[in-house]
């Protein structure tokens, strides 16, 4: 089993170069690297505590969100229509490798 690489650039402008597991979502990986991801519902999509940003050229290849998912994220705090996501709703794939993601304003 191989992981992926994730760089994060948490909100001071920091970054951090961890290891994203096959196992966990993205919100998982962020948390257990002890990353400030409140993540206060645990991941079912039911708050946006673990909103972040996406490069365009990531975003774009993604499935789109869910009307849950984007429900919650229209009115959190920096939402951009082009990148932001929740952690919780990305799941590990091979192709999220390198993946460069920037940690969203606390709420």
């Amino acid at each position: 089993m191989s992981n992926n690489k994730l760089t994060v650039i948490d909100r001071e402008g920091s970054t951090h170069d961890l290891e994203w597991e096959e196992d966990q979502t993205l919100m998982e990986a962020l948390r257990d690297n002890d990353l400030p991801v409140l993540a206060s519902c645990g991941g079912t999509a039911s708050c946006a505590t673990c909103h972040v940003f996406l490069e365009k050229e990531v975003f774009d290849t993604l499935a789109d969100r869910s009307e849950d998912e984007l429900e919650l994220l229209v009115e959190a705090e920096g939402y951009r229509e082009c990148g932001s996501r929740l952690s919780c709703q990305l799941d590990f794939s091979r192709e999220l490798d390198g993946l460069k993601v920037t940690l969203a304003p606390e709420e």
